[in-house]
């Protein structure tokens, strides 16, 4: 049996802005993205807070944030980054995703 590593990335601002967001909540609460079907493109992306980990659960640490990616989501996000964006238009979080081959303006919704 093969063991298939699918990696995905947080860049530096988006762990600044989870570890702000989760030192506001209880200990051992992690922000899960996942993927689901829906959204104008196919496929969307969510953002929780969660306290429950599944034991396969890929778990992303960095400086102080937690990230939880359940593994029905994880190969629709293999060798995406989790970024943290502070524009004119807002913030938000937002997956750069390479398989992508569309994706909608909030940057919430994709297409493979």
């Amino acid at each position: 049996m093969t063991t298939e590593t699918l990696d995905v990335t947080l860049s530096d601002r988006a762990a600044k802005r989870i570890a702000r967001i989760l030192s506001k909540e209880p200990s051992g609460t992690a922000l899960r993205v996942s993927v689901s079907g829906g959204g104008c493109s196919g496929f969307q992306y969510g953002f929780d807070l969660d306290t429950t980990r599944a034991e396969d659960d890929l778990v992303i640490e960095k400086n102080g944030a937690t990230v939880l990616i359940d593994q029905i989501s994880l190969p629709y996000m293999d060798g995406s980054e989790i970024d943290f964006v502070d524009d004119l238009i807002g913030q938000s979080f937002q997956i750069r995703n390479p398989h992508a081959t569309a994706s909608c303006g909030c940057g919430t919704s994709f297409a493979i």
